[in-house]
């Protein structure tokens, strides 16, 4: 039973990694990485992932998934060229993860960002990543021998083996760029880069604030969630100041965030992994070694990327980033009250616009808290109920594994 635990944290660490790294990259490519600093980034990344993964998964006893943070890579993809260059990216990468360790050493931070409306949050994310979840369209119409494959090894994946369709559109992209032609594919030694972060205004307001936003709500927050689908109830705090700390070493080295996961959460919490809850752990110690090995290879993705046309590395991120978008409209528009403020959130976040050095993330946060405001109505008291504690009120109560599955 232990080597199925062992195997489903090793698919689990594949799947990841080939679901997303083409997103790691254009990011970091985006806020102007050299192709060694992106490859240096997507091993530290892979490396704190390893750490931390095996680290909380041997103190805790729980599988707690650890990921990198694919919104927040959208994020810098979406946000381009900042002032400064890369090294200010870094210095926005060392302030959110200082704000990750101050929400896990500090409640009411938590609690703040717990309060940030839902709908807001969600239209900020949708707004990010509208762009490259449209790069598909635009690769089949430009590419269409290249990028034709790739969209239809995906749709066919996605109907009969969902968890291995990003990963098979990835592989039918390789397939395509080795038929073009293969240059120089790199080395599979790790790349190092130490990068000296640099401190700019505009790009911590464009950046580090929204990097902390979207990697909070789109990945802590749902990751806390699916943990407890599965009855799992680990210590929210602790784990935002490990993930944080991680995430300050990698960064000089190109990384961008780290943060609970939510997908591979639930490869790796459910009964397939283990019948007994208690043995489930194993998963993500397995995981993490997964990754780690994973991260070696860094240079050879890089490799692979600078191989392939612009718009289909886009187009693989586009297609991993497809659910993320949905998710992200359905808590945009769901509920009827704040659906306008959602909007005027989605549509300045979607536009791209750069106003004073500071992107189209923080104004469109911006705008849409404002539009809320504008037609907030105070509504009478009703009595109060019962309710589960939140997330932030969890953090402080102790971790405990479930005694059975699902709950």
């Amino acid at each position: 039973m232990r080597t199925q635990a062992i195997v489903s944290g090793l698919v689990s660490a594949v799947v990841g990694y080939a679901s997303s790294f083409t997103v790691v990259l254009a990011g970091l490519r985006a806020v102007g990485a050299t192709p060694a600093q992106a490859a240096s980034g997507l091993l530290a990344l892979c490396a704190g992932i390893g750490v931390v993964a095996i680290g909380l998964g041997l103190r805790y006893r729980m599988p707690i998934s650890i990921a990198w943070s694919t919104p927040g890579a959208a994020l810098l993809a979406a946000t381009g060229p900042v002032p400064g260059g890369f090294p200010a990216a870094v210095g926005a990468f060392v302030v959110c993860a200082a704000l990750m360790v101050l929400a896990g050493l500090s409640p009411w931070l938590a609690r703040a960002i717990a309060a940030i409306p839902r709908p807001i949050a969600g239209a900020m994310l949708a707004g990010v990543i509208l762009s490259l979840c449209t790069a598909p369209v635009r690769a089949v119409v430009d590419l269409p021998l290249l990028a034709g494959p790739v969209v239809l090894t995906w749709a066919v994946l996605l109907r009969y083996r969902r968890q291995w369709a990003v990963p098979g559109a990835l592989a039918a992209a390789v397939v395509g760029i080795g038929l073009r032609g293969v240059g120089d594919l790199g080395t599979l030694r790790p790349s190092v880069a130490f990068v000296v972060p640099t401190l700019n205004p505009s790009v911590l307001v464009s950046i580090a604030v929204p990097l902390f936003l979207v990697t909070m709500a789109a990945q802590n927050v749902p990751g806390m969630a699916v943990m407890a689908t599965y009855g799992y109830h680990p210590p929210l705090r602790p784990i935002l100041v490990t993930t944080g700390l991680a995430s300050a070493a990698a960064a000089p080295f190109g990384g961008h965030a780290l943060n609970l996961a939510a997908i591979t959460a639930a490869l790796t919490a459910g009964p397939e992994t283990h019948p007994d809850p208690r043995r489930r752990w194993v998963a993500t110690v397995a995981l993490g070694a997964g990754q780690l090995t994973l991260g070696l290879g860094a240079g050879l993705a890089m490799a692979l990327v600078l191989l392939s046309p612009p718009v289909l590395v886009i187009a693989v991120a586009g297609l991993a980033l497809l659910p993320a978008l949905g998710s992200a409209l359905a808590g945009a528009v769901t509920e009827p009250e704040g659906r306008e403020a959602a909007i005027v959130t989605f549509v300045v976040t979607a536009s791209g616009t750069t106003i004073l050095g500071i992107g189209p993330a923080f104004w469109g946060l911006l705008a849409g808290a404002l539009t809320a405001l504008l037609l907030w109505r105070r509504r009478p008291s009703s009595p109060s109920s019962p309710s589960s504690p939140s997330a932030a009120d969890q953090a402080d109560q102790p971790a405990a594994a479930p005694a059975s599955g699902r709950q």
